[in-house]
Order: structure tokens, then sequence, then C-alpha cells
């Protein structure tokens, strides 16, 4: 496992402040099991702000036209749905959200070309709520395919989430599984689809980024 870059500040930062509110605490409260439960506390958030920056080791699946997981978390919505910022048609959605204990590196899809990309300002609704999608902040992401086909993704932020990052621009190439951003604590992340992709997931599956099979698509 490796710490992704988006934790290079925040790690130290984070040991940092816990160090010194630890100091502070065991000034006023000297007691010894005190300065126990106060030690213990601290580290077990320092290794819970050490965990969400990680970036485990994944097997990128193999097979023709796939769709893989863009992020780790649990699916929550598989919909046909009318997409209205770009594509402008009917698609199947299929979120994926993302909780506080979940790897936030955000994976590209499939392979293919960044077609379209947009970053909204918004608000910062918990990422399950339907709203989320059109009203938080967010970033549109468009894949062209070789075929001509696209695939919009969509990173959103949710009540906790306060940076979404995306590292690609408009006309770059791409291949399925590549890191392409990352969001903070909490948010969620929505796939629209072809209305004749065969979605291989169910409500309520977990999801490894890069690794899961959320569809397979017509050549």
């Amino acid at each position: 496992m490796t710490i992704h870059k988006e934790g290079y500040g925040i790690i130290p930062i984070s040991a940092v402040l816990i160090c010194a509110f630890y100091l502070i605490l065991t000034y006023f409260f000297p007691h010894e099991i005190v300065r126990w439960i106060i030690g213990l506390t601290g580290l077990t958030f320092w290794g819970f702000v050490v965990s969400f920056f990680r970036i485990p080791k994944f097997t990128p699946p193999t097979g023709e036209n796939l769709v893989v997981a863009p992020a780790e978390g649990k699916v929550v919505v598989i919909e046909e749905t009318h997409e209205p910022e770009y594509l402008k048609e009917q698609r199947i959605q299929v979120s994926i959200f993302m909780s506080p204990l979940n790897v936030h590196v955000n994976r590209t899809p499939v392979d293919g070309v960044i077609s379209y990309f947009k970053y909204h300002a918004g608000k910062f609704l918990v990422a399950w709520h339907p709203k989320s999608s059109t009203e938080n902040e967010r970033t549109t992401i468009a894949f062209k395919r070789a075929n001509g086909s696209e695939i919009l993704m969509r990173q959103i932020a949710g009540a906790v989430a306060r940076r979404i990052r995306f590292y690609k621009k408009e006309t770059d190439k791409v291949q399925s599984t590549d890191e392409v951003g990352f969001i903070r604590f909490g948010s969620r992340v929505d796939l629209f689809l072809p209305l004749d992709a065969d979605i291989k997931v169910k409500i309520g599956d977990n999801t490894t980024g890069g690794e899961t099979i959320i569809a397979q698509l017509p050549s």
C-alpha cells in the first residue's frame, strides 16, 4: 500500500495538531488513565487520516468493452435517467457512494479520449441526496471511446467532502483504470451509460476502483 499525493500535506499537519492537542489536554488532565485515553484516541484518528489516503493494489479485469468501477464504495443508484448537461439523452445512471472509510482515488472507467470536462461550484448536500448530482459541487467528464460512443462520469462532493481533484484535461488520452482524480472525505461518483449496456452490478454491491466490472458495452 502507498500513500496518495493528496495526503502528503494533511498527514504530517494532522500529526502535529494531534500532538499539540494531546499536550494541551494532558496538561489540564494529568491523570495517567486520561493520558492513555487521549493518546489512543489521537492515534486512532491519525490512523484514520493515513488510511483515507491509501492507494491499495488492485487487479484490472480482462475483457472487451468493459466499464470498470471508477471508485471504491457502494452502488446506491441504478436507473434510467435523462443526462441534461452534455449527452442530453436517456442513459442508465450507476452511482457509487464513497464513505470516509473507502479509498477515494477516482479511475478512468474506459479507454478513450476526454471529450468534455467542466467544473461546477455548488452545495454540499449529503452525497446520497437525489439532488446532489445536480446541485452539489461537482465535475463532469466525458470519455469518447474508439468507436465514437461516449461514457460520462460525474465526481460529486458530499456533506463532508470539500475538495474535488481531477488531473486530466480535454483531449487527453486515457486508459481504463488510469488514476484521474480524488475526492476528500465522503462523496459520490455517477456513471451515465448507454441504454444497451449490460449492467453487471446491483444496488448494494460493493465496488473496488479499477477492478469491479460495472457493465459491458456493445462493440
